[in-house]
């Protein structure tokens, strides 16, 4: 009796993935094995971190390392629920009282993520009674949400915005009360994991009854709210921290520039914030010039092709406010060493 040969439902996945290998984009994920610093070691490898959200410092700081533990020691690992059954903890509550004053807005939710806050949000308030104009740079989470939501989308070009941190970019455009829904996360600057929407009480009430990422999924362990409670504390006693953020950021837009790459502002829109693409455009060429700045002692992640358009591939470089000037100067002469020897800049 013959047995019969079973054909992989999945074989073109690794087509895919053969394709990409052949482009030389293909990428494997590199382990960190220490703490997200400006100086760790990934795969075994000690190198200077211009790959990380951690913009201010906060994922080691000690006020939100002893927040974490107080928290587990009282309230155990886990929440055990989604927030609508059995879910909501005190601890979430004062988290989302916390956000709303510091936004001065009535009321916040918090999702379990930025993307979550995002597309639940869209697709919660939006149906297919609506019409979106959307960004065409806008955030996969935002278009997700859009798509979701079955509304009409109108895409327009993009047009560069300058981006704050603290307080967000209501506060720092003045434009309190003209504008209906914030969304914001607390997985980047504010060293820890989620995201949240601030509004009015009606507009949280409604996303606590229909947003679906809220209602289907397990709300944040104590130790992460209480974590991001701490961090608030530090953005409001700690204004120091932007303010070296933003000082290292124009220190390293103006060297990279003077260097000779480009950072934006001609084919691609200028970057106004910590995060400074070095555009490449060929997707090999940047994944390339990738590896090679790590294997001299930088870690700049290359994005592109589908994260970016085809042709507009980039080292992704990130400023944080722990970065030293030695450290930065250290990673500018890799980069204009590498990138002078790949025929990246002259």
């Amino acid at each position: 009796m013959t047995t019969a040969t079973r054909t992989n439902p999945l074989s073109y996945l690794t087509d895919q993935l053969d394709e990409l290998k052949s482009k030389g984009t293909h990428f494997k994920l590199r382990v960190l094995e220490d703490e997200q610093a400006p100086v760790c070691t990934f795969d075994g490898k000690k190198v200077i971190n211009l790959a990380s959200n951690n913009y201010l410092g906060l994922t080691t700081h000690p006020k939100l390392r002893e927040a974490a533990l107080e928290a587990t020691r009282k309230y155990g690992v886990g929440s055990g629920a989604v927030r609508t059954i059995a879910g909501t903890m005190k601890i979430h509550m004062e988290l989302e009282e916390k956000i709303a004053r510091f936004k001065n807005v009535e009321a916040c939710v918090v999702f379990p993520s930025g993307f979550a806050a995002n597309a639940g949000t869209v697709s919660a308030v939006l149906g297919k009674e609506d019409f979106i104009i959307s960004d065409a740079l806008n955030h996969a989470s935002i278009i997700d949400g859009a798509r979701s939501s079955r509304a009409r989308i109108l895409v327009f070009r993009h047009k560069d915005i300058s981006h704050a941190n603290g307080r967000g970019t209501i506060d720092h455009f003045k434009v309190h009360g003209r504008v209906d829904i914030q969304v914001g996360t607390l997985s980047k600057a504010i060293g820890a994991l989620g995201g949240y929407v601030c509004g009015t009480r009606d507009l949280i009430d409604f996303l606590y009854h229909r947003a679906r990422p809220f209602l289907f999924s397990t709300s944040h362990p104590p130790s992460v709210a209480a974590t991001c409670i701490a961090a608030f504390d530090v953005l409001e006693n700690e204004p120091e921290r932007g303010e070296k953020l933003w000082e290292n950021t124009r220190f390293w837009k103006k060297e990279l520039g003077r260097l000779g790459f480009d950072i934006g502002g001609h084919a691609t829109p200028a970057s106004e914030t910590p995060i400074t693409p070095i555009i490449i455009g060929d997707g090999k060429l940047t994944m390339d010039f990738s590896r090679e700045l790590f294997q001299e002692g930088v870690l700049g992640t290359g994005i592109a092709f589908p994260t970016v358009p085809e042709g507009k591939a980039r080292i992704r470089t990130i400023m944080t406010a722990t970065h030293t000037r030695e450290e930065l100067e250290r990673a500018l002469e890799v980069l204009s060493r590498v990138g002078r020897k790949m025929g990246i800049v002259s």
